[in-house]
């Protein structure tokens, strides 16, 4: 496998600068998240050894295994829904949460900011397809939580994340990852004390059409590990 993966890196990034390419963009504006749920420590490290950096993972015990073996040397992002009583485990650990979605875990991550002595990077997450089964606030709550939350210093928002519906046609999601681009857009432009930089959105089935709508963080497991 550690000789696949190495081609599997290089084909992903060939992949995210042509679709760069095509929306004249640089490929310095995205970062790649090489999402570990599904892998072992061994073939994580093996990744970063092959020249990726950040590593994303879905569930907090499933990241601590991982860190304890793998600590500082990634950059670490907590991708998945986060329960509150799981905050504790991740301070001083991980670089960015991707799944802010309610305010008591908003204030729950504030609280403990104190403990790890700086703010937390966070993206809120947004239910743009407004699926069941998804977690994620609607586009309408999103005006009220940003006000909500402008006062809790101890969270640094600093983008917005959705996941898409999985699609055999990627083509069929632009539309999602169209909308989270101009929520962004919406809300800067109403707030203009948000720093709303990062757009987190596409995995391995559609990563492209969101580099072309403006991702700037996308999250790739099984075209990496598979």
């Amino acid at each position: 496998m550690p000789a696949a993966l190495k081609e599997h890196i290089e084909l992903v990034n060939e992949r995210i600068e042509q679709a760069c390419q095509r929306a004249g963009r640089s490929s310095s504006e995205v970062k790649l998240v090489a999402v570990t749920k599904m892998t072992t420590v061994e073939m994580a490290k093996e990744a970063l050894r092959y020249g990726l950096h950040s590593l994303g993972e879905n569930r907090v015990q499933d990241f601590i295994a991982k860190y304890e073996e793998i600590g500082e040397d990634a950059e670490w992002h907590l991708i998945g829904h986060l329960q509150r009583n799981k905050v504790k485990y991740l301070v001083g650990k991980v670089n960015m949460i991707h799944s802010l979605d309610r305010l008591p875990l908003a204030r729950q991550l504030d609280r403990l900011s104190i403990k790890q002595g700086y703010p937390w990077q966070v993206l809120v997450q947004v239910n743009v397809s407004r699926e069941d089964t998804k977690y994620g606030l609607s586009p309408e709550e999103l005006p009220r939580f940003f006000d909500a939350v402008q006062d809790l210093g101890g969270v640094n928002v600093c983008g917005l994340m959705t996941i898409a519906p999985h699609e055999e046609d990627p083509e069929r999601v632009r539309p999602v990852f169209k909308r989270l681009h101009h929520l962004r857009e919406e809300m800067s432009r109403a707030r203009p004390y948000l720093d709303l930089r990062h757009l987190s959105m596409g995995m391995t089935n559609d990563f492209e059409i969101a580099i072309e709508e403006g991702a700037t963080l996308i999250r790739v497991g099984s075209a990496l590990f598979s």
